[in-house]
């Protein structure tokens, strides 16, 4: 699989630090607990998937760490980051075992196929 993403050299040396760092403590964090925990879920306020993948984590008797960030109206330059690491442009955005597996729905399908649990053993 290849992303779209603009080469290094197609951004002018005077701003690629702050390209390069745009939110970086907030996508380290994220990094640090996707490294360090099972199942992540990253998401935010007043958006009900996150709220759905969690429920069907809960049960599935899952544990797994939440991390959120703002709603819709606040915080939303610092996910942009998250969306720019990840090339995923919604939340939730849930890892297993360190791999992005999508949103929401795209949970509830490996769990209804049997793949999550097959990921987690």
């Amino acid at each position: 699989m290849s992303r779209h993403i603009l080469a290094e050299e197609q951004i002018h040396p005077a701003v690629r630090a702050q390209v390069s760092g745009y939110h970086r403590t907030l996508v380290e964090e994220v990094q640090a607990a996707v490294a360090s925990n099972k199942v992540v879920v990253v998401g935010m306020g007043l958006n009900p998937f996150p709220r759905k993948a969690r429920k069907l984590l809960d049960a599935q008797g899952i544990a797994y760490t939440y991390l959120s960030y703002g709603n819709y109206f606040n915080t939303w330059r610092p996910r942009i980051a998250l969306k720019m690491w990840t090339g995923w442009s919604t939340f939730p955005m849930v890892f297993v075992n360190g791999v992005l597996i999508g949103g929401a729905n795209d949970l509830q399908k490996l769990i209804e196929q049997g793949e999550l649990a097959r990921m987690l053993a």
